[in-house]
């Protein structure tokens, strides 16, 4: 029980008034001689005892009475929260692709806003998260507004950046009550977000009545030959098996082709479609099936191959450069020191100076310019490398500088796994390959130094010289069979592929939404001018970096849609991109709530959103027991007018 006025408890106090009076008023009995009163001596005990009693009862009534008053006036109330504290909600609700499916009543999520709407109080205040908004301290007006123009995104939000801005929304406030509310489906994309120190929280999940999808996973192109190019298409089953689903490939809106295929329980199918004569394609996919979600059986790519990247290497002739560098992807060229033609210098992605003894002067300052301009350079040194030459150049392109040959064998045996240069190169950390040899190498010293690849006393034999606008490889020894079999190593392909493919960011077949995509376009620009990436119903400017030959473009929070997207300068379009939504949206794997319950005791589940929103209404309403109190009051009044007429000593 709870007061609204609990000062006025300390009148309380002042019922000792009464028990004194009581206690201290003293009866005088004048004595009154009789010739015989032995008979009467047993009639005037019981008389005096009678009439004590009845004092005591009077007593005990009058004290009820100033009492029930005294409490009556303080207000005294049953509630979860004190009458001049707030109630502030933080409810956050899930709006990703997952809950855009359907469970018992309809759409999870506007199912889920409906009835929010329905049972939430209309004098709390509250914070609303969602994927893509957050709207702190509104009303419950502003709350419905909110709900009603909801919609679902591929955004995803991290659930200790929640908790993060309930802690925030919760900092110098006083007399407020927070409750937090989660409603979601749980998708394992939650996974490891909730630990046992996670602050508690009322959880509701949305649940969909189909346990069966399929969805379009991914799509790779081969070549068979000159004409034919092969689309292969990965579809994803996740539940029972299906038989005949339609799929078709569009260019544009064009109808290429259609067939029909049937996919085993839980399995990922591999479906072929040939195209002849191609070098640009806007693709589309779509698979005609109902399911648990249906924003996944479209599917969006573009082709254009075009697109090659530029490498030249400058010094020795080696064969291994020419097989890992085909003609399919990259356009290769070899030219020697006195053969260089500096002009096509510019034009080129990547550089390697391949175990040059010395770096002229000349060469010195158009790689330099070339490295400033966005160009990725790396270098390998001589068996017999001038250390001044190379320093001179070093300080220049990226403020580094190398020591003497040291003349020692050693084996390379370490692996930098997390380097972007090795990204999705295995599929787990190789640790017992055969270690390749050097015979001698060049330590580099650079403040801005990352190992790529090191030996076993942990020097560095490929480094990474980091710079805000070029890349740098430096490979501490000679490549040449005298000196090292690196060559022979299985490490020399991805390597060296990955150093051209991460010099030029070509376009993908595909992007998804919500991730950062890097993308370089090659164009010049002039001053003060942008790229911009638009379709028929948006537009934006994105994030992007000016060098000489191209523009390096970053995207992630837009766009927001599915479909194509053309990159123009002015009003001419360079590319045009696909972007779809990702495909971890796909998954029907879900938070295991029972564990969670174990691990973390605060953390309260619920099927519905009604029982929660009421659960917190009645805890917090407030019951006022004054007229209770007020009724006993004139209830002890009435034992004493009661006691005083009809009880007779």
């Amino acid at each position: 029980m709870q007061f609204q006025n609990p000062e006025i408890l300390y009148f309380l106090a002042l019922l000792i008034i009464p028990i004194l009076v009581h206690l201290f008023q003293l009866q005088k009995f004048v004595k009154t001689p009789f010739t015989n009163v032995a008979f009467l001596q047993k009639l005037v005990q019981q008389t005096r005892k009678s009439s004590r009693i009845k004092k005591w009862l009077i007593l005990a009534t009058r004290l009820l009475l100033l009492s029930a008053i005294i409490i009556a006036f303080s207000q005294p109330y049953f509630s979860g929260k004190k009458t001049e504290t707030k109630q502030q909600i933080f409810i956050y609700l899930d709006n990703s692709l997952s809950t855009n499916s359907t469970g018992e009543k309809g759409n999870l999520l506007k199912i889920a806003a409906q009835e929010i709407i329905e049972n939430a109080s209309r004098n709390d205040r509250y914070s609303l998260q969602t994927n893509t908004d957050f709207y702190k301290d509104i009303s419950y007006q502003d709350l419905k507004n909110n709900l009603l123009n909801i919609k679902n995104s591929a955004k995803k939000v991290e659930i200790k950046n929640i908790f993060l801005k309930i802690n925030s929304s919760q900092k110098n406030k006083t007399n407020t009550l927070y409750k937090s509310v989660f409603i979601s489906d749980f998708q394992n994309t939650y996974n490891n977000e909730f630990t046992n120190v996670t602050k508690g929280f009322s959880g509701i999940k949305l649940e969909s009545s189909k346990k069966n999808n399929i969805s379009i996973d991914s799509v790779f192109t081969t070549t068979s030959n000159t004409t034919n190019l092969t689309i292969n298409v990965v579809v994803k089953n996740q539940g029972d098996a299906k038989n005949n689903i339609p799929i078709a490939i569009y260019n544009k809106e064009k109808l290429v082709s259609k067939q029909s295929f049937s996919i085993n329980e839980n399995e990922n199918k591999t479906i072929t479609f040939t195209l002849q004569n191609v070098t640009e394609f806007l693709g589309k996919l779509d698979i005609t099936f109902s399911d648990t979600f249906l924003f996944d059986n479209s599917f969006y790519f573009s082709i254009n191959t075009s697109k090659k990247i530029n490498i030249l290497s400058i010094g020795n002739d080696t064969n291994f450069l020419s097989k890992i560098y085909t003609k399919d992807e990259f356009n290769f060229s070899t030219s020697t020191l006195q053969n260089i033609n500096y002009n096509a210098i510019p034009k080129q992605q990547i550089i390697i100076l391949n175990e040059l003894k010395k770096i002229p002067e000349t060469l010195s300052k158009s790689i330099v310019n070339f490295s400033k301009k966005g160009g990725t350079i790396v270098i390998i040194p001589n068996i017999k490398s001038e250390v001044q030459s190379y320093n001179l150049f070093l300080n220049k392109i990226a403020g580094s500088k190398i020591k003497s040959k040291i003349s020692d064998t050693l084996k390379i045996t370490n692996i930098n796994f997390n380097h972007p240069l090795f990204k999705n190169v295995f599929s787990k950390k190789v640790l017992n390959f055969q270690y390749p040899i050097v015979k001698s190498y060049y330590p580099i010293l650079s403040k801005n130094k990352s190992n790529i690849i090191s030996f076993e006393n942990n020097s560095s034999f490929i480094s990474e010289i980091n710079s805000s606008k070029n890349k740098v490889y430096w490979i501490s020894s000679s490549l040449s069979k005298n000196n090292s079999n690196f060559l022979n190593s299985p490490l020399v392909v991805p390597t060296f592929y990955n150093f051209g493919k991460l010099s030029f960011q070509h376009q993908k077949l595909y992007y998804y939404l919500n991730k950062e995509n890097k993308i370089d376009v090659e164009t010049n620009l002039e001053k003060d001018e942008i790229l911009t990436i638009v379709n028929q119903n948006s537009s934006f400017i994105p994030s992007q970096q000016t060098y000489q030959n191209k523009v390096s473009i970053s995207t992630k929070d837009n766009p927001t849609k599915v479909g194509f997207y053309n990159i123009i300068s002015k009003k001419d379009t360079l590319q045009t991109i696909a972007f779809n939504n990702p495909k971890e949206e796909s998954s029907l794997n879900f938070l295991d709530l029972n564990s969670l319950r174990k691990e973390n005791k605060n953390i309260n589940f619920n099927s519905s959103i009604a029982e929660v929103f009421n659960d917190l209404n009645k805890k917090n309403e407030v019951q006022w027991l004054w007229k209770w109190f007020l009724a006993l009051a004139i209830v002890s009044l009435l034992l004493e007018i009661f006691i005083l007429k009809f009880y007779k000593p």
